[in-house]
C-alpha cells in the first residue's frame, strides 16, 4: 500500500507596521550679508575712547562691528563726527548713507541734543523718525540706542546728575515711542552687561573705553542676527589692538579737552540745572 502525502508550500510574510510620515527636511534658513555698512552718530559712533597705536585717530564699535560681519574696507562708511545732533545726523550724515547703498546703519545721536539749552523731545522724535524711514524706504536695517543714565558714571553735582538724569529719561521716551511705531530693533545701553562698570568707560566718562566699544559691537551685531543677518566673526570682549591712555594723556585730556568741554556745556545746562534744582526745593 503505498500513501501519498502532499506537502503544499505556504509563504507567510510578516505583517509590518504602517510606516508612520516622514518628517520634512528642514532647510538651513540662509542668513543674510551684510556687505555695506554705516555708522551714523556722534562722537561715541566716531570711535571716541577707542585710540589706536601707531597711526593715531580712533577705531570704536564700527569697524568691530564690520569685522563681525564681514564687511570689506570699501563696504564700511562713517560719516559721523563729534557733537552731532539728531538733526544733523538727518541733515548731514543720512545722504552720505543713502549714497553708500548701506545693508545696515547703526545709530549712535541723541545725548548732545539733552546737554543743549533748546532741547526738544518731540522735535528729536521727529528727527528720528525720519532718519528711520528714509533708510527704510532704501531698503536698509536701521539700529540706533536708548541711553543709560549716563548721571551714573559722570562726575556731577547731585543737582546736576538729576537735572541730566531727567533729560535722558525724556530721550529714552521719545526714542522708545518712535522704535515702537517704527517697528525697529533698539540697543538699550542700560541693560548691556556691565554698562556702568567703570572699565567700560574713558577717562572722561563720557565716552566708553575699548571694552566699551566692544559692548557695544557685540549689542548691534546680537541684534542685527536676530534680524538675520549672518555674523560670521563675534566680537570678543577681550580688549587687543587699542592703544591704552598712560596717566600722563588722562591728565592732558583734562586740561586740554574735559574742562573746557564741561564750561561750555556746563554754561548751556546750568539754566536748565537751576530750574530743577527749584521744583526740587518747593517739593521738599
Amino acid at each position: 500500500m503505498v500513501v501519498t502525502v502532499t506537502v503544499m508550500s505556504v509563504d507567510v510574510t510578516p505583517e509590518l507596521p504602517e510606516p508612520g510620515p516622514r518628517r520634512p527636511q528642514l532647510a538651513a534658513v540662509p542668513r543674510l550679508r551684510a556687505r555695506r555698512l554705516v555708522v551714523l552718530g556722534d562722537s561715541t559712533a566716531v570711535g571716541l575712547g577707542d585710540p589706536l597705536p601707531r597711526r593715531g585717530g580712533w577705531r570704536g564699535v564700527g569697524p568691530l562691528v564690520a569685522a563681525a560681519l564681514g564687511v570689506a574696507a570699501d563696504g564700511y562708511l562713517n560719516p559721523s563726527f563729534a557733537g552731532a545732533r539728531m538733526q544733523c545726523v538727518l541733515t548731514e550724515q543720512v545722504p552720505a548713507a543713502l549714497a553708500h547703498r548701506a545693508d545696515v546703519a547703526l545709530l549712535v545721536a541723541g545725548m548732545n541734543d539733552t546737554l543743549r539749552p533748546d532741547f526738544d523731545a518731540a522735535r528729536v522724535a521727529a528727527d528720528l523718525t525720519d532718519v528711520i524711514r528714509r533708510l527704510k524706504d532704501a531698503g536698509t536695517t536701521v539700529v540706533p540706542v536708548r541711553f543709560h543714565d549716563h548721571s551714573k558714571v559722570f562726575r556731577l553735582p547731585p543737582s546736576l546728575k538729576r537735572a541730566l538724569s531727567a533729560r535722558v529719561a525724556e530721550l529714552n521716551a521719545a526714542i522708545d515711542e518712535v522704535v515702537a511705531r517704527e517697528g525697529v530693533a533698539c540697543l538699550d545701553l542700560a541693560r548691556l552687561p556691565g554698562a556702568y562698570d567703570l572699565a567700560s568707560w574713558s577717562v572722561d566718562r563720557l565716552h566708553p573705553s575699548e571694552l566699551g566699544h566692544r559692548m557695544l559691537a557685540s549689542g548691534f551685531t546680537g541684534l542685527l542676527a536676530d534680524a538675520g543677518f549672518a555674523v560670521p566673526e563675534p566680537v570678543s570682549l577681550t580688549c587687543s589692538g587699542g592703544l591704552q591712555p598712560s596717566t600722563t594723556g588722562h591728565v592732558g585730556w583734562l586740561v586740554l579737552k574735559g574742562i573746557p568741554w564741561l564750561w561750555r556745556r556746563g554754561r548751556e545746562f546750568l539754566p536748565y540745572a537751576a530750574v530743577i534744582m527749584w521744583k526740587s526745593f518747593r517739593g521738599r
